[in-house]
């Protein structure tokens, strides 16, 4: 399936496909907080393992994956990898609602991609939007600036996230044209693994080996929020990506909710208007503007 402006309505798959990948995700920001190494361990290892996973779950399948799906996808694996790490540092610097929230304007960001690249059309409403979600944003970092667990560090480091997790959405949905889904995961995290063993050799010293516990952590994080990679990397040729980056408005208040149940993290006034604002402006989006290509 090509994307272009006359791209069909997106599949009921795709939809489902996309909201689950928006739950793994959610419920992933939380498991990474509970993980007892550091953010760039936690990423470099993750994606090691992926990397395993997927290139076995290749050969099984009695399919190849071939230097032409790798060149394919670099681009993509090493936008993916550095998100990941810059991410999971942030999450641990910072409260996951702020993490999170700051994420959510991934949508914003992709609306010129998706304009230009993809022929999806972005009207004045979609603009005016914008603002409005900017200031809800403002609002829930406010509200969490006392905060023991927050920190202007990992509030800068979840804008430079936002960035890369942008792009990856959009590279994504391009490499997806030519690369199947399971051949285009093997490719991503093995890139991104290459991308990231330097930068986790510096950053543990040397070689840093997970205790047995730590593992069972990575294949938790590997089989909820990595398969939320698999999931909305497979909808991304049946999903517009107006709609599969509106429907990310979910992960911060999965997460909010998430970190002040297990976490105890606080959520003030202030944070619960600003997500609201956030939520609400964005949502309408959602409704106004990508329910005909959500619905058969």
């Amino acid at each position: 399936m090509t994307d272009t402006a006359t791209t069909p309505r997106a599949s009921r798959f795709g939809l489902s496909a996309a909201v689950g990948a928006i739950l793994a995700w959610s419920a992933g920001n939380i498991m990474v907080r509970q993980v007892p190494m550091s953010g760039l361990q936690i990423a470099f290892w993750r994606i090691l393992l992926a990397a395993v996973v997927y290139a076995v779950a290749v050969r099984l399948s009695g399919r190849r994956l071939t230097w032409t799906h790798i060149k394919r996808t670099i681009p993509t694996g090493i936008v993916i990898g550095v998100e990941i790490a810059v991410f999971f540092v942030a999450i641990k610097s910072t409260t996951v609602a702020n993490a999170t929230v700051i994420g959510s304007l991934v949508p914003l960001l992709l609306m010129g991609v998706a304009s230009r690249r993809f022929g999806e059309i972005i009207t004045r409403f979609l603009v005016g939007t914008a603002v409005v979600s900017l200031a809800g944003v403002a609002l829930v970092m406010y509200g969490s600036s006392s905060e023991a667990t927050w920190s202007l560090r990992g509030d800068l480091l979840s804008v430079v996230a936002l960035v890369f997790f942008a792009a990856y959405f959009a590279l994504a949905k391009s490499a997806r044209q030519d690369v199947p889904a399971l051949e285009f995961q093997a490719a991503l995290w093995l890139v991104g693994t290459v991308v990231l063993f330097p930068v986790a050799l510096i950053d543990a010293g040397g070689v840093d080996v997970p205790t047995a516990r730590n593992w069972l952590w990575l294949i938790g994080l590997l089989l909820v929020p990595g398969t939320g990679h698999l999931l909305m990397n497979w909808a991304h040729p049946h999903v517009k990506l107006t709609v599969s980056g509106m429907l990310t408005l979910g992960v911060p208040v999965l997460t909010t909710i998430g970190g002040a149940v297990f976490l105890d993290e606080p959520v003030d006034i202030a944070q619960v208007a600003g997500i609201a604002v956030v939520l609400g402006a964005l949502m309408e989006v959602i409704r106004r503007e990508a329910r005909l290509e959500m619905l058969d």
